[in-house]
Parts: C-alpha cells; sequence; structure tokens
C-alpha cells in the first residue's frame, strides 16, 4: 500500500535531493512527487511512496527524514487524497 508524505523544506542546496536519497536507500518506491512553493524561503514536497517489502515502516521512514538538515516540518497521510496546498503560492504560467 502507498502512502503520502507531506515535508515542508528550506531552499538550501541539497534538501531535496537528501530526501530523496533516504527515502531510496530506506527501502521505498517514490510513486510521485510533487513539488511546490510556499513561500521565499520554503517549499512543499508531496512524496507518494511504497515500501518494496513487509519489513519497512512508514513511520520510521518519517522519523529519519525529520531529522534530516533543512527539514521544516513533515506529515504522513496514509490514504490517496486529494493534495491540498492551502499556504501554497499559485505559480503563473
Amino acid at each position: 500500500m502507498s502512502q503520502s508524505i507531506h515535508i515542508e523544506i528550506d531552499r538550501l542546496e541539497g534538501t531535496l535531493l537528501r530526501v530523496l536519497g533516504l527515502i531510496e536507500r530506506r527501502g521505498f518506491h517514490i510513486d510521485e512527487i510533487d513539488l511546490y512553493d510556499l513561500g521565499p524561503d520554503t517549499r512543499g514536497l508531496s512524496v507518494r511512496v511504497r515500501p518494496r517489502d513487509a519489513g519497512r515502516n512508514i513511520d520510521i521512514l518519517g522519523l529519519q527524514i525529520d531529522r534530516l538538515y533543512g527539514i521544516k516540518r513533515l506529515e504522513q497521510a496514509p490514504e490517496r487524497a486529494q493534495t491540498v496546498r492551502p499556504n501554497a503560492e499559485k505559480l503563473s504560467a
């Protein structure tokens, strides 16, 4: 079963790479990624992940992501739902 993780990250160099690398190294497939602006110094990242095997725990992954440098806030959403970003700035085309 796949789950969504919503993360607020800073715009420092390498933050996005650290998050995605950790998810892969900890035994999760990345099924979907959505990156959006939340302000001048903050981005929002929604990642839909699926464990490679039954031994992988999404709660432990969340704790590991939360310890990374550049993470401001982390939230897990167990069910697939429409992503709502109330604080997100709309990007014009």
